[in-house]
């Protein structure tokens, strides 16, 4: 009992923090031009977990090739992913941002079965339409058709290519390698795009400098650290299916944050996204393991001759 209230109390921190980083950051786009807050967030957070690995874990990429395919990693599943949604929260409320973005899953299952011919079943696929047509409800109603909407699904995007990298490449590396290498690429190529595409703004005082150490430090080492943990102790097919939460959070927290408005389409929207979502991730159901009629035979006849 002990042990499933730990986890719950871990499910929850980790998926608020993706979830409030929504709102958090929209508040931080005040002070810092969206890909410089990007960048300098996850700079911070890489260097942080890179000096990690190589003190306690003294580990790194083998080759060149290794070395690129964490920069592709980092280039979707950190630049792209993020980018996207800090330049989203521009023209859409952070809750709408983080709908948008966590139908990254939905589109995992359509890709995969495209690009890498994964096999899913009937369960996943009505998630899948379920989750979009909850996309369509929103959109309907809270959303329009803006350019922050189309930044919102283009982090989706993003993050189901990133995600189907790591599953081709990921083996390759030990998990907090890659987690701190690609996110230290990531930041810094968004700051680079920072540089080139954006007039960069970055107002320094009390406020800005706990919203930029709050995104590098909790919302992001930490929420990764409790993440990875409850991925390598638990089933990763039933813990992936809290990352629902993770929008819900986001919509409570730019209500809280920034007094952001829940209208019904929302709410109805987003419940047919968290069961879609919900489905995709149920895990199937394990067969129990068939034992040869030979083996059964040898164990029971020794069984039988000692009655």
């Amino acid at each position: 009992m002990k042990k499933k209230l730990i986890f719950a109390f871990l499910v929850l921190v980790t998926t608020s923090l993706m979830g409030s980083s929504f709102a958090v950051a929209k508040i931080g786009l005040n002070y810092v031009s969206p890909l410089l807050l990007v960048g300098l967030r996850f700079t911070i957070a890489g260097i942080i977990m890179t000096l990690f690995v190589l003190y306690f874990k003294k580990l790194h990429a083998d080759n060149k090739m290794d070395w690129l395919r964490i920069m592709i990693i980092g280039f979707f599943q950190t630049a792209g992913v993020m980018g996207c949604i800090f330049l989203s929260l521009r023209t859409i409320t952070a809750g709408e941002s983080a709908i948008l973005t966590f139908t990254n899953p939905l589109l995992v299952v359509i890709f995969g079965t495209l690009a890498m011919g994964i096999r899913y079943r009937m369960v996943q696929w009505g998630g899948v339409f379920i989750g979009f047509f909850g996309v369509f409800i929103t959109m309907g109603g809270q959303l329009s058709l803006e350019v922050g909407t189309l930044l919102g699904l283009g982090s989706a995007v993003s993050w189901a290519v990133g995600t189907l990298c790591i599953k081709q490449w990921g083996n390759r590396f030990d998990i907090w390698v890659l987690t701190a290498y690609q996110m230290l690429f990531g930041g810094l190529i968004v700051l680079v795009g920072s540089v080139l595409l954006e007039e960069a703004v970055l107002i320094l005082n009390s406020t800005s400098v706990f919203i930029i150490l709050w995104l590098a430090v909790p919302a992001s080492i930490i929420q990764f650290t409790i993440w990875f943990f409850l991925l390598q102790n638990g089933n990763p097919g039933k813990v992936s299916a809290f990352l629902f939460l993770a929008p819900f959070f986001g919509v409570v927290s730019g209500w809280l944050l920034l007094q952001e408005p829940i209208g019904f389409s929302l709410l109805l929207g987003g419940a047919f996204i968290f069961t879609g979502i919900f489905l995709v991730n149920w895990p199937e159901k394990q067969k129990p393991l068939e034992v040869p009629q030979e083996i059964e035979q040898e164990h029971r006849e020794p069984a039988e001759k000692g009655k």
